[in-house]
């Protein structure tokens, strides 16, 4: 299980790409988020071929802004390449499918649609309202060979996915969690209300700008380490190996 970000930044942190990742995880290759800067970023890469399923945490421009593009550019230029959209349950099916209809008039022609319980291994944690009011969003759990990954997408109230970790089986666990430096921004986590909920946890912030990241801030950002990283350096060394 391997997370590689394309971007680690807010939406309006456009140096830094919206938060986004591809995700290895039982050989198979899942897209994680597709803002309106990750098309671009995957056509940069050479990587489009390599997106089997998506997955998204909540249909926000910043997370979903490109997605019409990527699946029209898999049913266009990649031969025999039809992404497989996994969605947690049948409401948000609804709203992704009219959100994509809008733009694509059938998105059933340009991807499939599959119940995110038939991958095994990654589970959904609804976190309605947690982010901005009345809106839904999910965090994302995913779980192979001893080892446990956290998504939190974005989440403004950290308690409740936190309450939910803990009531899980003890294991190795990695949490990449959006944050924010401005304690007025009340639909991302404050940096400082995290340090209480983290306990024996390895947690990484992305969603940010990390030129604002203050000096108490305890938590490393993805955006610092080149190893969670998508650039062209990265994927050159990969491919010499």
């Amino acid at each position: 299980m391997k997370f590689r970000f394309l971007g680690t930044g807010g939406a309006f942190d456009t140096d830094y790409g919206n938060s986004a990742a591809m995700v290895s995880f039982k050989e198979k290759s899942i897209l994680l988020d597709c803002g309106f800067t990750v098309y671009p970023a995957l056509r940069q890469h050479q990587l489009t071929r390599t997106i089997e399923y998506i997955l998204l945490t909540h249909l926000h421009n910043d997370h979903t802004g490109s997605l019409a593009n990527v699946l029209l550019h898999c049913h266009f230029f990649n031969k025999n390449c039809r992404p497989i959209i996994l969605y947690p349950d049948d409401d948000f099916r609804s709203e992704l499918y009219e959100f994509l209809r809008l733009q694509l008039q059938k998105p059933e022609e340009y991807a499939e649609f599959l119940p995110l319980s038939e991958m095994p291994g990654i589970t959904a944690v609804d976190t309605f309202g947690q982010h901005a009011e009345n809106y839904q969003s999910y965090a994302y759990i995913f779980e192979d060979e001893g080892n446990r990954v956290v998504f939190s997408g974005d989440l403004g109230q950290p308690e409740a996915l936190f309450a939910h970790i803990r009531s899980l089986p003890p294991r190795p666990t990695c949490i990449y969690h959006d944050i924010t430096f401005n304690e007025q921004n009340t639909a991302h986590t404050y940096y400082k209300k995290l340090i209480p909920l983290v306990g024996d946890y390895n947690l990484y912030g992305y969603h940010c700008d990390p030129t604002q990241n203050p000096e108490d801030n305890p938590f490393p950002l993805v955006y610092h380490q080149p190893n969670m990283m998508i650039t062209s350096d990265s994927l050159q060394k990969q491919l010499s190996l």
